[in-house]
């Protein structure tokens, strides 16, 4: 008889779900990607029904179900928290008193209500970083590894060191609340004018631009960082103790000035934190992993929690670090605590064997659902849009392949949706790398974003080290690890390039050609990779192929589908939507050709006033 593993992760943000069988990842979902609202904390209850259907099976067949983190541990460390600062933060105190109370605490009864009486197996809590742990561990390649876990906080604990070994985690070492590295990088994400939680990627992709005239000045005042990569917060320049705001008036006052409000003006000052904060950051994550490496004496290194999504740290960790192998949770944050306790609990608690794959049994992150060709051409039937049927697949990767070769920007929807932050191409929107303007139109006229952020490159896995500083054969298929680009593929900038470069006006900095295929080239010539390989991405390896077999260039620019404010598309119909409101030129789903030229201008004029709608209602953070 077959056991499932339902793990569950809700209640605070990215609630997600995942099935395991067996020890077998059988689906992984956000709740985000099917309710449509970003970092959506609510019971996954969409997830839930997904993972059921993709394993054909229903509540009544799942063995067991276990939640991600330990909810009584985690309200006792909220009451001791306020209790220090009282009477400051009262009124935060009481409603987060009141919302537990009523609740929260019960997490097993209210979990129990939202799955129904059909439910009848065994209910299980783990704890936040055991979960992250375990995501990280027991999918990796590696018999043995040491883990590391650096997140903004679980329980008590937001930074743990640990060591895996066969179907066994240990927890050896943790650092607890207050002092985190992922409150202190989102500290600075809040000050400079972006979003807590989803903010942090834009502060990394900003902070090439500036210069680190901060970072002696956060090593003084804000924290104390020890040679194990542990560290101690002056937390009186901090508010999210007691508060519901990351920094006290103390922290403004030293960076001379209030936080940035959002959509404002980005200045130097913002530039020259994100470069500080990240320098800083990076330097706690090296010496965390060389204290691990100490400790364990592992040559493999496995990674999870939010900070381990840092992918500029997780590139100077491979290249700077002592570990030989590093393989990282591709939902390393808090969706990945589904499939973390799930696992944890079918290999250390039932003391099943585990027997690595050589890749890993993380399955590509291709754990979503899929739609057929019926589905989706009843869709098209009933929103009466012009498309075409190509039954051949060489005809539609030709197809493809022309239009990126014409500049032409494609939504790109195929077989099953990414679990985790990336898109893997699957749901992605993708573009010729080569292009001078592609980078500001994705930006400006798809996304509806920011135009300093960058792109990444999706490249063939066998050619990775042609363009990157890379080992030949270098295995990223999660986009985890920024690299830098080739020397000799950099532009010899002109004098006038180089005056733009130092222009405060950052749509100028980015219009400056960097290299021979600048659309993926940041300012400082990194980018983050995901190498793609036949086996693990099927048609989107053999589009890469042929797009470089017609133009000798093995890499296209890869971007999540979606636009800002919303999570990356789920199914066709979300597609559909976000293609016809943006300037997106065709949208292909599985082996449908919807071009934009085709369609109603009606249709068209009515799609472009809710894109309109949009942009305004969301804002950029």
């Amino acid at each position: 008889m077959k056991t499932y593993i339902l793990g569950i992760s809700a209640y605070y943000h990215d609630s997600s779900a995942a099935l395991v069988c067996d020890g077998e990842i059988v689906a992984c979902a956000q709740e985000e990607r099917f309710s449509r609202k970003k970092a959506d904390h609510r019971f996954p209850k969409s997830s839930v029904e997904y993972c059921l259907a993709e394993a054909g099976i229903k509540i009544s067949d799942v063995t067991y179900v276990v939640f991600y983190e330990d909810s009584l541990k985690k309200f006792n460390r909220l009451c001791e928290s306020y209790l220090q600062f009282l009477p400051k933060g009262f009124k935060f105190f009481s409603d987060s008193f009141y919302a537990w109370s009523t609740s929260k605490i019960d997490m097993k009864s209210q979990i129990l209500g939202e799955l129904g009486s059909a439910f009848r197996g065994e209910f299980y809590f783990t704890h936040h970083h055991a979960a992250h742990a375990a995501s990280a561990f027991f999918p990796s390649p590696y018999q043995e590894a040491a883990i590391l876990t650096l997140d903004a906080v679980g329980e008590w604990s937001t930074s743990s060191l640990g060591y895996g070994t066969g179907n066994k985690i240990r927890i050896l070492k943790e650092m607890r609340f207050p002092h985190s590295l992922g409150m202190l990088y989102s500290a600075f994400t809040y000050y400079s004018g972006f979003k807590v939680n989803s903010g942090e990627y834009k502060l990394m992709g900003l902070a090439p631009y500036g210069k680190p005239r901060y970072a002696d000045l956060i090593k003084r005042h804000l924290v104390n960082i020890y040679e194990d990569g542990s560290m101690f917060m002056d937390m009186t320049y901090f508010n999210y103790g007691h508060g519901s705001t990351m920094t006290s008036p103390k922290f403004h006052a030293l960076f001379a000035g209030e936080p940035r409000k959002p959509e404002t003006e980005i200045t130097e000052k913002e530039m020259d934190l994100a470069a500080s904060i990240q320098v800083v950051t990076e330097e706690i994550v090296l010496k965390a992993a060389t204290f691990a490496h100490t400790e364990t004496g592992s040559k493999n290194l496995v990674l999870a929690g939010g900070v381990a999504l840092n992918c500029v740290a997780n590139g100077i960790l491979l290249r700077e670090g002592p570990f030989k192998n590093i393989w990282i949770q591709p939902a390393a944050g808090d969706a990945g605590g589904s499939l973390g306790g799930a696992l944890l609990l079918w290999y250390q608690e039932l003391g099943n064997d585990r027997k690595p794959l050589k890749s890993d049994s993380q399955k590509g992150s291709l754990l979503g659902p899929r739609f057929s060709n019926s589905e989706i051409e009843s869709l098209l039937n009933s929103r009466a849009l012009m498309y075409e049927y190509q039954r051949d697949e060489s005809k539609l990767l030709s197809e493809v392949t022309e239009m990126l070769t014409d500049e032409k920007i494609i939504g790109w929807f195929q077989g099953r949706m990414e679990y985790g932050p990336r898109s893997l191409g699957c749901r992605s929107i993708i573009g010729d790398a080569r292009s001078k303007k592609m980078q500001q139109i994705m930006n400006l006229k798809i996304k509806f974003r920011e135009s300093f952020r960058p792109f990444a490159p999706s490249v063939l896995h066998e050619h990775v080290h042609e363009f990157f500083e890379v080992a030949k054969n270098s295995d990223d298929p999660y986009m985890l690890f920024v690299a830098n680009l080739k020397k000799q593929l950099r532009s010899v900038l002109s004098p006038q390039d180089k005056l733009d470069m130092k222009n405060t006006d950052l749509r100028i900095r980015v219009s400056v050609p960097r290299s021979s295929v600048p659309a993926i080239t940041h300012v400082d010539y990194s980018a983050r990779i995901q190498t793609v390989d036949e086996e693990r991405h099927g048609r989107y390896y053999r589009l890469l192929k042929r797009f470089y077999d017609q133009t000798g260039c093995p890499l296209i620019v890869n971007t999540s589908f979606n636009i800002r404010g919303e999570p990356i598309v789920c199914d066709p119909e979300d597609a559909i939507l976000c293609f016809l409101a943006t300037d997106m030129d065709c949208l292909v789903l599985e082996n449908f050709v919807i071009r934009k030229e085709q369609q109603d201008k009606s249709l068209l004029a009515y799609a472009r006033i809710r894109g309109e709608m949009h942009k305004a209602l969301y804002a950029l953070d």
